[in-house]
């Protein structure tokens, strides 16, 4: 069980976020705190395994409480959650796990339970590989890991994730080279697809695909062997 705290200058928030959390069948004990010094005097007398932190808290803010934390022998994960997109690079450098923009989803919420469930099982939590990326005028911060598949644009690439996608101007080709150690292989001229993602896979030769995120993405017969041998890479197998 993972055991949290939530901490939020807003009462609403604090029992909304308590609420989604205690839904969650992989959260144990929920903390609620509704300042950051009330925040802090939890954390001095209990080790939750993750915090929840509001950034903008009167006095002593969630980045303030997050830099407390980080240098302690084992500190707890630390996801944002907040309405403002323009901390996310100084949260990711402070090692955030996530970046939750208010107002909340609840899909949102599971698959950060979910990455917070697996860096606990690993021992620890790496940093965060950051993409800057540019949408209706605005700057963001996403989370390359949250990239599901890339599709091909002329001379730009469309990175979709599972909330929404976002224009880059980079050729897919060169994607393909840099992202190869994390898991991304090419399937297609027009595509290259985050293996971690991918939900079905069909490989007959009338019209092999992948599925992911619900959509299928084609695999090409040029690309198809590399797809059969990273396939069988991951397959499980008795032990000799």
């Amino acid at each position: 069980m993972i055991n949290v705290l939530v901490a939020d200058d807003e009462l609403p928030a604090v029992e909304e976020l308590a609420f989604l959390l205690g839904r969650d069948d992989r959260v144990g004990t929920i903390h609620r705190a509704s300042s950051g010094s009330e925040a802090l005097r939890i954390l001095a007398t209990t080790s939750p395994d993750a915090v929840f932190l509001d950034i903008h808290m009167p006095a002593v803010s969630g980045l303030d409480i997050a830099r407390a934390i980080s240098r302690r022998a084992k500190p707890p994960l630390v996801v944002f959650v907040t309405a403002d997109e323009d901390c996310a690079l100084e949260a990711f450098e402070l090692a955030a796990v996530d970046y939750l923009l208010k107002p909340l989803r609840a899909e949102s919420l599971t698959r950060t339970v979910g990455r917070i469930a697996e860096l606990l099982r690993d021992g620890g939590a790496p940093a965060a590989e950051m993409i800057t990326v540019d949408q209706g005028g605005t700057t963001r911060m996403i989370r390359r890991d949250d990239i599901m598949y890339v599709q091909a644009q002329g001379d730009y690439a469309r990175l979709h994730t599972a909330e929404a996608s976002y224009l880059v101007r980079v050729p897919l080709a060169d994607l393909e080279q840099q992202w190869a150690d994390a898991g991304f292989i090419r399937t297609h001229r027009s595509y290259l697809v985050a293996l971690k993602h991918v939900t079905q896979i069909r490989l007959s030769a009338d019209g092999p695909h992948v599925t992911v995120a619900g959509a299928g993405v084609p695999i090409s017969r040029r690309h198809l062997p590399t797809v059969r041998e990273r396939l069988e890479a991951t397959r499980v197998r008795p032990q000799p």
